[in-house]
């Protein structure tokens, strides 16, 4: 590849993961860990001058140590000009590539070269200072990219017009909402002219209007020839700025290559993958609280499906979705409440679903120990072109309640009546068809007549 500003060679991080033993949480177990710390402290020592310690492992009663991954064994190339999505399921380790790129953190294995100046758009609020303004924050920006005060004053005004703050210029950064602070980010970002611009998941914050912004100045800078690496969920972003992908599964680069090829892969990998979750992935995050000491329930699957029962991650608005919950009850259980609630991407509550929605003669229902599955389907013509997440919700009033927040996320693609699919105002979380009525209150004379 001629002129290539972007090396990536073996690249590895490798982090280290402590697990708590709460087992060890009692009184007795922290007087014993006070009156040993002396003794496991000179146990450390020596064990580190005869060079027996790894640097990953530590002798402590309470926890122990595990390597993980967030990357592996990364390679591939970029050149000047380019524009390179890179997709993958939350945890494939998009976000730590692009840390690394910017020399935010460094890599355990493998380099990466880069040849150009770098502008980096990551967490909202990476960059800026928060004790400074947002007038403070642009030119210090524009001092680590390597730029004159005059080359910033050039820009300033189109970088306070586009990101629409120009009320809150002279405010903390500190005080922006997070809105507030990505749209500054990203006006400082693709305005002070970097040579490579590295973007992940700026369309997750922002209304409509913002993420279309970004889109069209993304082009802009495409089109001027700079390098871009652009990380999101969104598919549809991916594919209008992308004509090149990279696919990252649990830290390793596993496609890379044209976006149509890579996103269709994406998709298929998801479809099943992605629409269900089980039992053991459910025992990881499930959050357990009530009055009784006793178990009641166990919740074992959670699962998107279609009207075939197929399981699936992404959906016409012109479909119907159901959500299937499986769930065992170890003992005789009364008036269990199932709740199914649709959340964004902060887990703000958008709709909820309850099984007492029913009718009264499921309010105080009766269920033997045993395996049961319910369901709910959300129907057509509802929601609207937005990322939807799951979150489950059991409970035995006093007893046990068990809460599964952000299950299962999924994709809806906005269909209008008549299969019309470029329409207005369909990026909103709600899209329903509602009846309309049009009466007549007056009709006006057409001109050159006269009204009797």
């Amino acid at each position: 590849m001629a002129d290539v500003v972007i090396k990536v060679e073996n690249l590895s991080k490798k982090y280290t993961i402590r697990h708590h033993n709460r087992a060890d949480d009692g009184l007795r177990h922290a007087i014993h860990n006070f009156a040993t710390a002396p003794i496991r402290w000179l146990i450390e020592q020596r064990a580190g001058r005869n060079g027996q310690s790894d640097g990953n492992t530590r002798h402590d009663a309470r926890s122990r140590a595990e390597g993980f991954y967030a990357l592996k064994d990364v390679a591939f190339e970029v050149g000047r000009g380019e524009v390179v999505g890179i997709i993958g399921r939350n945890g494939a380790g998009k976000s730590t590539l692009l840390k690394i790129l910017s020399r935010i953190t460094e890599p355990t294995d493998g380099r990466a070269r880069i040849r150009g100046r770098v502008a980096s758009l990551l967490e909202v609020g990476t960059g800026f200072h928060p004790e400074l303004t947002g007038r403070e924050n642009i030119f210090l920006n524009g001092a680590v990219l390597g730029m004159t005060r005059q080359e910033i004053d050039r820009k300033f005004v189109h970088i306070v017009e586009f990101s629409g703050i120009g009320k809150f210029l002279d405010t903390p950064v500190k005080r922006y909402s997070s809105g507030m602070a990505v749209r500054l980010a990203f006006a400082v970002a693709a305005h002070l002219e970097p040579e490579i611009l590295l973007v992940d998941e700026v369309l997750a914050v922002g209304d409509a209007e913002f993420q279309r912004k970004c889109l069209g100045k993304m082009k802009e800078v495409t089109r001027q020839g700079r390098t871009v690496l652009f990380v999101s969920h969104n598919m549809a972003a991916i594919r209008g700025l992308c004509p090149r992908t990279l696919l990252l599964e649990r830290g390793r680069l596993i496609q890379d290559d044209r976006t149509e090829r890579v996103v269709a892969r994406y998709l298929d990998r998801n479809l099943v993958e992605g629409a269900i979750v089980s039992e053991q992935g459910i025992a990881e995050r499930v959050q357990r609280s009530g009055e009784s000491d006793q178990f009641f329930l166990r919740l074992k699957e959670v699962s998107l499906m279609d009207e075939d029962g197929v399981a699936r991650t992404q959906f016409r608005s012109d479909e119907r979705i159901r959500v299937g919950i499986t769930y065992e009850c170890l003992q005789p259980a009364a008036d269990l409440r199932i709740s199914v609630s649709l959340v964004d991407g902060d887990g703000g509550p958008i709709l909820t679903t309850q099984n007492v929605d029913g009718g009264p003669n499921l309010r105080s229902y009766h269920l033997e120990p045993g395996v049961y599955r319910s369901s709910c389907v959300f129907p057509e013509s509802l929601l609207g072109e937005k990322q939807f997440w799951v979150t489950v919700n059991l409970e035995i009033p006093r007893d046990e309640r068990l809460v599964l927040e952000k299950a299962l996320g999924f994709q809806v693609t906005f269909i209008g009546r008549d299969g019309m699919q470029y329409i207005t105002h369909k990026e909103t979380f709600l899209r329903p068809y509602l009846e309309w009525e049009t009466v007549t209150l007056r009709t006006n004379p057409v001109s050159g007549e006269v009204a009797s």
